[in-house]
């Protein structure tokens, strides 16, 4: 079972988190999950010409351009993963609901993989598994899925494609179809994960510590998108 740790008051709200798949084509995920990742190799084909020759990797790239997938973003980082917790798109929103952060031991979401994915990472002395040694093992979504069940979620670090991907010291999870709740996963088969829940009081106040860090949009999102956004929260007046 998991711990749940409050950052100032709060009401607890019962949330099932899902993947941008699930909140984007609900019920039917699986059942057009691969004519998603088809056509955005085929219209991206020029941007990345190994698009085709990878299903993780189709997956990998579309997550960070947002794509709906059944990646889940992560970070090495507790502050970046704060960062990302106490965003908003709405600003008015800010303290209108808390926020939460997760922390996962990447040890022990590795032993619970079978043991096949478990002596490929002992033989790369790796803790997490990259788009090539995915596909030694499994090239298929539906083999994944089977090998996972509901017991098991890998984990992967993408490539350095961007500076984005390289700030922001992201991983992704690859979120098996036998795991549809994926809080109750962690709470079943893990006891080393942790649940932050920042009361929604706080989140300006730690958005102004996490600026004074240098931990915002302008460095997380290198480029003109990240200074905007940075910006207009600067800026912005309630």
């Amino acid at each position: 079972m998991g711990h749940h740790i409050c950052i100032g008051d709060y009401q607890i709200v019962h949330i099932i988190y899902k993947t941008s798949l699930y909140r984007n084509c609900n019920d039917k995920q699986f059942s057009i999950e691969s004519s998603i990742l088809r056509n955005f190799s085929k219209y991206a084909i020029n941007e990345d010409p190994l698009l085709s020759s990878s299903i993780w990797r189709q997956m990998v790239i579309g997550q960070h351009h947002g794509l709906p997938t059944r990646l889940m973003d992560w970070t090495y980082s507790p502050l970046i993963g704060l960062h990302f917790a106490t965003a908003e798109q709405d600003l008015n929103q800010m303290d209108q609901h808390d926020c939460v952060l997760w922390e996962i031991d990447l040890n022990e979401m590795n032993c619970l993989l079978p043991i096949e994915f478990k002596q490929v990472l002992k033989k790369e002395n790796a803790y997490l598994f990259t788009i090539d040694m995915l596909e030694k093992i499994v090239s298929e979504i539906s083999d994944y899925d089977e090998k996972m069940g509901d017991t098991a979620m890998l984990l992967m670090e993408p490539p350095s494609i961007d500076q984005r991907i390289i700030s922001q010291y992201s991983y992704f999870s690859i979120v098996p179809r036998g795991i549809s709740d994926i809080e109750k996963f962690l709470a079943e088969k893990t006891s080393n994960t942790t649940k932050y829940i920042v009361d929604k009081t706080l989140r300006w106040r730690i958005r102004d510590m996490l600026d004074q860090m240098n931990i915002n949009e302008r460095i997380l999102f290198p480029g003109l998108d990240g200074v905007s956004a940075w910006m207009k929260r600067h800026y912005y007046v309630k």
